[in-house]
């Protein structure tokens, strides 16, 4: 039995985890024995997080930017291969490191200096966790009222507690059990998604849709940017956490590939299939957007709606299984003393408690609000992963594993140049985005009039574009002002 670790548990537990135990493995490099599998073994859980039906809504959000079908395409496809390839990118770092992506990050951000990007890790992980399992509640209360059985306050309970009991007790277990969770949602929900696509297909007008008018540059960049941050920006800070259990030898080309091609190839069919749908009729398309699972739901014959509500129900739990277990990771990167097991339960009654309030507290706008929240943590997830991606560029070694958890050591405890790329990266973003899902947000976007583009009011103001500048400070700004502390680092 590997040891209890907990906030810091240093560098290698002495032994392998059995695979029917709970994991006791938290933020600790892996043991060289506990180090297994195949770079292609990332692709269930990779796969499993991202295949939901809730990806033909994004065709829905895509062309509300006003451009063609095939601009769509393009900006849909490059972002979300764009975005998880950056996944796959920091995924390296997993395998050179054996630990969890925010530890790994302490080379870059200092062991003290990374608790700031582990914190916003968390919020975010949490936030999301909480969404996905809200939404699958929800999704089961609708197709239920849909069938005619009932979609009110005792089938929400059910739904909860069964969503709950899934989410939570996969991420208590750990590693072992999510993996073999994520295969078995993979092959459902995959089946069952190719059985809905064929049901939908004759919803298609391609007269229709080949119609759609060209928008604008603008338009295109805005409707890039959405998708990137709506895809692989939303895990990036949890791209090494499963790669991490490979051996040091593991081909690095094989886990940038698996975790790409694993993360975007349900996305990819599900966004061109949403975009033929929502590019068919407008009422559709303003349907989906309004309520995704129910106006999903109503195109489909009434003996399909059950498999409907697995598929649409397992989608969203293997999202907020690989959340859960990264949040509670990023609660211990982020100084909690507590083991990892106990930490993913602190951050499932979080989420819990947060479900309970979207679906039967909260008044009909906090969930969009609470959208726009997660979103805008978009800009500075962006900056940290410019800086991690320059980081790991920069290194010709592996991490020196000690060092990671010891303020006294070489990557020392608060180096002040990727801290300031960080808080640069997103004073910049923010003001070069706008945000109007809450009325609290509508700050954002107060660099657009001062630099030319118009104001919030212009053409480029739903382009995004402090994404783009965020990841741009942090990547440019590490490779051009850390290179020589990398360098010392290594020679210590």
């Amino acid at each position: 039995m590997a040891h209890q670790a907990t906030g810091e548990a240093g560098p290698p537990a002495e032994a392998a985890t059995p695979r029917v135990a709970v994991e006791t493995n938290g933020i600790n490099v892996i043991a060289e024995a506990e180090r297994k599998g195949t770079p292609r073994q990332l692709f269930w859980p990779w796969f499993g997080a991202n295949v939901s039906v809730l990806g033909l809504a994004y065709g829905a959000f895509v062309l509300g930017f006003g451009i063609s079908f095939w601009q769509a395409v393009v900006a849909g496809v490059v972002g979300i291969v764009l975005s998880f390839g950056l996944c796959g990118l920091i995924a390296i770092a997993g395998k050179r490191g054996s630990a969890p992506t925010l530890v790994l990050s302490r080379a870059a951000f200092g062991v003290t200096g990374g608790r700031v990007p582990a914190v916003l890790s968390w919020i975010l992980t949490v936030g999301w966790e909480t969404v996905l399992a809200s939404l699958a509640t929800l999704a089961t209360a609708t197709v239920f009222t849909q069938l005619g059985w009932g979609g009110g306050t005792a089938t929400q309970v059910v739904a909860l507690l069964v969503v709950a009991a899934l989410v939570v007790g996969g991420g208590v277990l750990g590693f072992d059990l999510i993996m073999r969770m994520q295969t078995v949602i993979t092959v459902v929900t995959g089946v069952l998604t190719v059985g809905y696509l064929l049901l939908v297909a004759d919803e298609i007008d391609w007269a229709v849709v080949s119609d759609l008018p060209a928008g604008s540059t603008q338009a295109f960049i805005g409707a890039l940017v959405f998708v990137m941050t709506g895809y692989g920006f939303g895990w990036v800070n949890a791209a090494a956490d499963y790669s991490r259990y490979l051996p040091r030898t593991a081909s690095t080309r094989g886990v940038v590939g698996w975790t790409t091609f694993g993360s975007a190839l349900a996305p990819v069919v599900l966004l061109v299939v949403g975009l033929l749908l929502a590019g068919s009729s407008t009422d559709l398309a303003a349907a989906i957007s309004a309520d995704p699972i129910g106006a999903l739901a109503a195109l489909l014959p009434t003996w399909f709606l059950v498999p409907f509500a697995l598929v649409a129900v397992l989608g969203l739990v293997g999202g907020a299984l690989l959340d859960i277990y990264s949040s509670g990771l990023s609660l211990l990167a982020a100084g909690v003393r507590v083991p990892r097991p106990v930490a993913a339960s602190i951050d499932g009654l979080l989420m819990v408690l947060g479900a309970i309030w979207v679906v039967f507290l909260a008044e009909g706008d906090f969930f969009v609000q609470f959208q726009g929240f997660l979103i805008t943590l978009g800009v500075p997830v962006a900056a940290w992963c410019g800086i991690v991606l320059a980081d790991l560029l920069l290194r010709r070694r592996d991490y020196a594993e000690a060092d990671l958890y010891d303020p006294r050591g070489r990557y020392g405890s608060v180096p002040p140049v990727p801290l300031a790329l960080l808080g640069l990266g997103t004073l910049l973003g923010w003001g070069l985005v706008t945000n109007t899902y809450a009325t609290w947000l509508t700050w954002q976007g107060y660099l657009l009039g001062p630099v030319g583009l118009g104001g919030k009011d212009g053409e480029w103001a739903f382009a995004n574009l402090g994404v783009l500048v965020a990841l741009a400070v942090g990547f440019a700004g590490t490779l051009l002002l850390r290179r020589g502390a990398v360098r010392r680092q290594e020679a210590a």
